[in-house]
C-alpha cells in the first residue's frame, strides 16, 4: 500500500523529490488550524513539520496510522513525543541541517553588538555621518563565555578561536577531552563562570533546568559592558530584568535571535539601540532550508521502510559506527520475526538473538528491535515500532537474551534467532544486501526468501517434489525458485520453495493430503 505523507509547513523541493522518489504520496497543506489538523491527521503514515506545528497529544491520538513524525530542524519542543512513544511513533528531526547556520548568525550578532552596526548603518541612511558615536571594542583578546558545548556551540568555539578570543565554557555534559579539542576552559559552576566573561553567548535546549537561567543574580555578577548573545532558544535569558540591566548601562548590548513567546511584536527590549534583535532566523539560510527537508525527507522514509532512523529522539541512539555494521541486517531481523510468528503461530516466551562472524562484538540491540517488530507486528493488531518494540515485549513476557559467536558457518556474517527452540538464521549477500536464509530448523540452506513461500517438512522419499509441483501447476502457481536439505542421519527433509500464485486453504489441504509422511507445511508471506 503506497505510503502517505503529511507536510504542513514549507519544505525544499528536493526534500518532496526524496519522499516522491521513494513511492510516498506526498500532500502538503499550510496554516493548518489545529482543528484541521487533528481533522486530516488521519489515514497518513508519516508527518512533516517545522516548528509552527504543535503536535499535540490529541493529534498523535488523532493519527490511527502514524508511524513517524519529522521535525525539519533541530528542536522539537512543538513535539508531543512521549505521547508519540505510548503510540509506537518515531519522532525524528534534523539535528546537523543548520548548525553551521545558527552558529553564524551567533558570531555575526556578537559582531553586530560590538561594533554597533545596526545603529551606525541606521544613522547612514537616515543621511546622518557619526563615526565618534559608533565606536566599538574589538574580539580580539577578550574572554567569551559559551554556554553549551554541543554541536552549534563547538562550532562557534572554534570560529571564536579564530577571531584570538579567550574561550572558558559550562556544560555538565561536555568531556575535558571534548573541551581541550575545542580550546574551552571548563567551569562547573555557573556563578563562578560569568564574572569572567566579556562576552557570553548560549547555545542550550530548552529545559526546566535553562529556561530563566539567566535573570538577576547572574546580570549582577557580570563585568560591566558585557555582551549578551542567545541564537538558541527564548526565555533563557530573562528578558524583563535584562532590559533594567540594559537601562542602567551595567550590559553592554544584547544580541537576541529567540524569544520565550513566538511571534514577537513587544519584547521590553525594543526601545534600546544596543538591543540587536531577529525574528529567529539563525536557521534562515537557503543551505540549512535545503539540509533540513533533504535530512528530514531522508529519516522519514527510512522509517517508513522500516529502517532504524539514525536521529530518532525516542529511540536509544546508534553511534555511526555500529549503525554502518548491524544496520543492513534490521530488515533481515524483521522478516525472520514475522516468518517465526507464522511458523509458530503464538508469541514466544524466550527469544535469543546471536550475531556471528564480523559482527560477533557489534552492539545487537537494534538487531533485537527488529526481530520483535517483525514477530510482534505480526502477532498483534497494536502497533509495533522500534521505538516501543520493547515496552511490548515486556508486556508480552518475552525474555531476550543475546550472544556472540565468532563462527559465521563459512560465512563474513549471521545473524541467528531461536523463538521458544524454532531457529531461524540469515546472512546477507551482493551489492544490494539481500537477506539469505542461511538455515531454518537446523536445516543449512542457501535461498532468499520471496514474498510468498510455503516450508515442507517431510520424510524424504523420491517422487515428492514432483507431486508437489503437480498439485500448485493444477492450481495455477508457479515455483520461482526451492531449495532442499536434509539433517545428516536424518530420514526427513526440508523443502523451502519461493511461489508466484494464490496459495488458498484448498491447495494447502491438497498438499497435505498428497504428500505422505509430512510432518509440517507452512504458508509464509513476508
Amino acid at each position: 500500500m503506497t505510503k502517505k505523507v503529511l507536510v504542513t509547513e514549507r519544505l525544499a523541493e528536493a526534500g518532496l523529490a526524496v519522499l516522491r522518489d521513494k513511492g510516498c504520496e506526498v500532500d502538503v497543506k499550510l496554516k493548518m488550524t489545529p482543528e484541521e489538523l487533528i481533522e486530516t491527521v488521519p489515514g497518513y503514515d508519516a508527518l512533516i513539520v517545522r516548528s509552527a506545528t504543535k503536535v499535540t497529544a490529541e493529534v498523535v491520538e488523532a493519527a490511527d496510522r502514524l508511524r513517524i513524525i519529522g521535525r525539519a530542524g533541530v528542536g522539537v519542543d512543538n513535539v508531543d513525543v512521549e505521547a508519540a512513544t505510548e503510540h509506537g511513533i518515531i519522532v525524528c528531526n534534523a539535528p546537523t541541517s543548520n548548525i553551521v547556520s545558527a552558529a553564524e548568525h551567533a558570531i555575526g550578532l556578537m559582531l553586530a553588538c560590538a561594533r554597533k552596526v545596526p545603529q551606525a548603518n541606521a544613522s547612514m541612511h537616515e543621511g546622518v555621518w557619526e563615526r565618534g558615536k559608533y565606536t566599538g571594542v574589538e574580539l580580539y583578546e577578550k574572554t567569551l563565555a559559551i554556554f553549551g558545548l554541543g554541536r552549534i556551540g563547538g562550532l562557534v568555539a572554534e570560529r571564536a578561536r579564530a577571531f584570538g578570543m579567550k574561550l572558558i565554557g559550562y556544560d555538565p555534559y561536555c568531556s575535558p577531552e571534548r573541551a581541550e579539542q575545542l580550546g574551552v576552559t571548563l567551569y562547573d559552576d555557573v556563578d563562578a563562570l560569568v564574572p569572567l566573561a566579556d562576552f557570553i553567548t548560549v547555545h542550550l535546549p530548552k529545559t526546566k533546568e535553562t529556561i530563566g537561567m539567566f535573570g538577576p543574580d547572574q546580570y549582577a555578577r557580570m563585568k560591566d559592558g558585557v555582551i549578551l548573545v542567545n541564537a538558541a532558544r527564548g526565555g533563557i535569558f530573562d528578558e524583563k530584568s535584562l532590559a533594567d540591566f540594559l537601562a542602567a548601562g551595567k550590559i553592554g548590548a544584547v544580541g537576541i535571535d529567540v524569544h520565550e513567546s513566538e511571534p514577537c511584536t513587544d519584547s521590553p527590549l525594543r526601545e534600546f539601540d544596543n538591543a540587536i534583535l531577529t525574528p529567529h532566523i539563525a536557521a534562515s539560510t537557503q543551505e540549512a532550508q535545503l539540509r533540513a527537508g533533504v535530512q528530514t525527507a531522508e529519516y522519514v522514509a527510512a522509517g517508513l521502510e522500516g529502517s532504524i532512523v539514525p536521529t530518532a529522539l525516542n529511540m536509544a541512539p546508534v553511534p555511526p559506527e555500529v549503525m554502518d555494521a548491524v544496520g543492513p541486517y534490521v530488515p533481515a531481523c524483521q522478516m525472520m520475526g514475522s516468518m517465526l510468528a507464522q511458523i509458530d503461530g503464538e508469541i514466544p516466551q524466550f527469544l535469543k538473538l546471536t550475531t556471528a562472524g564480523a559482527l560477533a562484538h557489534a552492539d545487537a540491540s537494534i538487531l533485537v528491535a527488529g526481530t520483535l517488530k517483525g514477530i510482534l507486528s505480526y502477532q498483534s493488531t497494536a502497533t509495533v515500532t522500534p521505538v516501543n518494540a520493547d515496552a511490548v515485549a515486556k508486556r508480552h513476557g518475552i525474555k531476550v537474551e543475546t550472544l556472540s559467536s565468532p563462527d559465521a558457518g563459512g560465512y563474513a556474517s549471521t545473524v541467528s534467532v531461536v523463538a521458544d527452540g524454532t531457529e531461524v538464521a540469515c546472512t546477507l549477500a551482493g551489492e544490494a544486501q539481500a537477506a539469505r536464509l542461511v538455515s531454518l530448523f537446523g536445516y543449512q540452506l542457501d535461498i532468499a526468501p520471496a514474498g510468498q513461500s510455503l516450508v515442507f517438512e517431510y520424510v524424504d522419499a523420491p517422487g515428492r517434489v514432483g507431486t508437489i509441483g503437480t498439485i500448485l501447476g493444477e492450481a495455477g502457481i508457479n515455483i520461482t525458485t526451492m531449495q532442499i536439505a536434509t539433517l545428516p542421519g536424518e530420514q526427513c527433509a526440508l523443502v523451502y520453495m519461493n511461489v508466484e500464485g494464490d496459495v488458498d486453504d484448498d491447495v494447502l489441504s491438497k498438499l497435505r493430503a498428497g504428500l505422505g509422511d509430512l510432518k509440517n507445511l507452512w504458508y509464509v508471506k513476508l
